[in-house]
């Protein structure tokens, strides 16, 4: 049976080509430890390692810093590819060898999974794990989590919710607001915790007419521990946001005088999660607008702090 003229003269319009087939075990070859990121906004080179995602570069400063070298770092992967939406991602050689945690679940928790025979995706809160394990030494080992003493572990806390308190909430209001149109053709925002959340107090509720209009969303992460997947959304209001940036400037300087010139915070003969949260806050506001940059640009300790270990940071990554 013949194709009629008219249709085919259609079909020619279309034509179909074939090509061979891809090596898909060869593209799957992982030369080592990979780490899934987003991709700097200010720096889109083919040299550049560093995220422009707080959330992303506390890992990359994680893993530096916890004298790992050569991890290999993909930007072409987008949060919905990874695990429950959220970057950053590890992808690393399976190893049978290694005794984690997650390996006791036959079927795999949500928060890892296999890319293949040889090799596992692991989401942020495993990423810890992993490293003790590469490197046969957990934190946990030393008597006081790496810090000089009882006294500065404990004070390591109070840091911490600063930085991803007052810190993170004037970091995420000095960015640029989305418009209308790119809020509609962005795609689904993964599961987050509002900024509600992390202010002390918390905003009020908007009552009455404000209830109605749209309101503001963060996408928020803690870096070192378990994640909620919980969402929300609160009215950011004007009050709210002068009291945020009145108290950002106090919150740089007392992290200014506390370094004063110490190689790390709080005298610490090594480096600790707490100078890589640090480092990753640094970075990314000094790579954000004038409103919160100014702060730290005014501290010198701060500048060259963060210019001697993001050189660390870099040297310990390469572009996949």
């Amino acid at each position: 049976m013949q194709v009629p003229g008219p249709l085919k003269t259609l079909f020619s319009y279309f034509p179909l080509y074939t090509h061979p087939p891809l090596d898909a075990k060869r593209n799957k070859t992982l030369e080592g430890p990979t780490i899934w990121a987003r991709l700097s906004k200010t720096n889109n080179s083919a040299d550049a390692v560093l995220s422009s995602d707080v959330e992303c570069l506390k890992w990359q400063a994680y893993l530096a810093l916890r004298g790992l070298s050569g991890i290999r770092v993909r930007f072409d992967v987008d949060a919905q590819g990874a695990i429950d939406g959220r970057l950053p991602n590890l992808h690393v050689p399976f190893d049978a060898s290694a005794t984690y945690s997650w390996s006791a679940d036959n079927n795999k928790k949500s928060s890892t999974g296999p890319i293949d025979d040889s090799t596992e995706l692991l989401s942020a809160p495993h990423i810890v794990e992993w490293v003790d394990a590469k490197l046969a030494h957990s934190a946990l080992d030393d008597a006081w989590e790496g810090y000089k003493d009882e006294a500065a572990k404990d004070e390591s806390r109070a840091w911490v919710s600063l930085l991803e308190g007052n810190v993170h909430a004037a970091l995420l209001l000095s960015q640029p607001a989305q418009s209308f149109l790119e809020s509609l053709l962005a795609p689904p925002s993964p599961p987050s915790t509002s900024l509600e959340s992390i202010l002390v107090p918390p905003p009020p509720p908007s009552t009455g007419f404000l209830s109605l209009l749209p309101s503001y969303s963060f996408t928020l992460f803690s870096p070192f521990g378990n994640t909620s997947n919980t969402t929300g959304s609160v009215r950011i209001s004007s009050a709210t946001k002068i009291s945020v940036f009145e108290k950002y400037p106090d919150s740089i300087k007392a992290l200014s005088e506390r370094l004063g010139t110490d190689k790390w915070f709080l005298g610490s003969e090594y480096p600790t999660p707490l100078d890589a949260l640090t480092f990753a806050y640094l970075h990314c506001i000094l790579q954000s607008s004038e409103a919160v940059r100014k702060e730290v640009t005014r501290r010198v300790n701060l500048v060259a702090w963060e210019l001697r270990v993001r050189a660390m940071v870099k040297a310990a990554f390469n572009r996949a």
